[in-house]
């Protein structure tokens, strides 16, 4: 690392490659080297690592251009944006109707993590924030997330048939989490029902894109005595529609079939 800049100059010769190529759509080995003045031994190994990341494309004659790689990331990036931007009025909604902290929260490797927040008005509220990650099987965020995923990409994401308990009420178990997002997806919301926190309960639903694929999770957050069990369904079908009135920003169409994972 470079100490006067705290940089990586590895990952800057990249981004370097990157751009070059994006100027000029592809180029040849010696037209990079010659042009970035980048060491030839360098410069092989580091398009090969980027060629096997799919990062670059090299084609049978020796010219190198963009991969879909950073098409896939890209989309993904922009997605995220668009899904915060699109939400943010449809928060304010309904943190005015609950009068509780309301959240955007998105899937970040095999967590959770809010990417907004809009405090409750109320001068008990939970205390969280932007940025915070969450588990994804004792969260309803994580699990409203996880509702379109398959048994093995759930298998993927936890190996271990056993599953960290926070509470007595955590699900403890891989099975008993299929279960229960079986569930989810036939209702259309998730439950943390003092699983991440004693006294702290929150509702959630998924928000689909275009494609009807599950991009983030809208919940409301409280405590107990603030989401008793007989509001929880009325909260359940307020989020429902935030989320699916986002949804429909994105250009999802309800009733419409998510492509299959």
């Amino acid at each position: 690392m470079d100490e006067n800049t705290g940089l990586i100059p590895a990952l800057i010769k990249m981004d370097r490659v990157l751009e070059f190529i994006k100027a000029n759509r592809q180029e040849s080995f010696i037209r990079i080297h010659k042009e970035l003045n980048l060491p030839k031994s360098s410069l092989y190994s580091l398009l090969k690592t980027l060629v096997s990341l799919k990062l670059l494309r090299l084609d049978a004659s020796g010219m190198y251009s963009l991969g879909l790689r950073l098409y896939e990331l890209g989309n993904v990036a922009i997605s995220h944006l668009d899904v915060k931007r699109e939400s943010l009025s449809e928060l304010y909604q309904l943190r005015q109707v609950t009068n509780l902290t309301c959240h955007l929260g998105v899937l970040d490797g095999n967590e959770a993590i809010y990417l907004a927040k809009l405090e409750s008005p109320s001068v008990l509220s939970v205390k969280t924030w932007e940025g915070k990650r969450l588990s994804l099987h004792s969260s309803a965020v994580g699990k409203a997330l996880l509702s379109d995923h398959g048994e093995a990409e759930i298998d993927a994401i936890f190996p271990s048939p056993a599953l960290p308990t926070f509470t007595r009420n955590t699900v403890p178990s891989v099975v008993r989490l299929k279960e229960e997002l079986r569930t989810v997806r036939q209702r259309g919301w998730a439950f943390d029902d003092e699983e991440e926190l004693e006294n702290i309960r929150c509702v959630a639903a998924p928000i689909r894109d275009v494609h009807g694929e599950v991009v983030a999770a809208v919940s409301v957050v409280g405590l107990k005595f603030q989401i008793p069990d007989e509001r929880v369904e009325t909260l359940a079908g307020q989020v429902i529609e935030i989320c699916t009135n986002v949804s429909k920003k994105l250009g999802f169409e309800p009733g419409a079939t998510a492509l299959s994972r």
